[in-house]
């Protein structure tokens, strides 16, 4: 069916020459951040890191990274890992995702909110479905089948069975919505991600 439209793993490396200068996740929407920790200093039993707004392009993510290490107490720390998170919703972000990968992420939850995150969080790392937010997303609802009868709704058939179905036999006539919105989801014409309050839709054939 086609929907109307919507109202690298491992350590990295800084890459930094000798001769170069040197709680768990919380929801805290639109001001996504990671905990950055130094890797030598973490094997050598020493927490050394820092947190670091995510709202930043890949290059100021990686520079505030570099001054990180700069201060690492044992010398000479290249590789990093994200050992914390906030404000990412639904997205759980990896030791290891890309900095380019958590800066599209934050960007989005940035300017869409926490269903953006849900949305990263379904599409994995598929990127380019990271990109189609705006075009999949059909809104916030209270649940599938609020939804589908809107969709309904919206298509006309009550009005198709005020006009054409007598008035006598209208009682008799109903429409099966509960069904209607389990065969969407079943037949992959919408996603539903549950949160807290409702559940944000997708469409499926994006």
């Amino acid at each position: 069916m086609e929907l109307p439209p919507a109202r690298d793993a491992g350590p990295e490396t800084t890459g930094r020459q000798d001769n170069q200068p040197e709680m768990h996740e919380q929801e805290r929407e639109q001001n996504p951040r990671i905990y950055v920790a130094s890797l030598a200093d973490y094997n050598n039993g020493i927490l050394h890191g820092t947190w670091i707004d995510a709202t930043q392009d890949t290059s100021a993510l990686h520079a505030d990274i570099v001054a990180m290490l700069a201060n690492s107490p044992t010398g000479n720390a290249e590789e990093f890992a994200v050992h914390d998170y906030e404000g990412f919703g639904q997205y759980r972000v990896g030791e290891y995702d890309s900095l380019d990968l958590l800066s599209r992420i934050a960007y989005g939850i940035h300017e869409h909110g926490p269903a953006f995150a849900a949305w990263a969080s379904h599409c994995a790392y598929d990127r380019d479905a990271l990109d189609r937010f705006e075009d999949a997303y059909l809104g916030d609802w209270a649940n599938v089948v609020a939804y589908a009868d809107d969709l309904l709704e919206s298509l006309g058939l009550r009005d198709i069975i005020d006009r054409h179905v007598p008035d006598v036999f209208q009682p008799y006539v109903q429409l099966d919505v509960e069904a209607f919105a389990r065969d969407l989801e079943l037949g992959g014409d919408i996603t539903a991600i549950d949160h807290a309050d409702g559940v944000w839709i997708f469409d499926g054939t994006v």
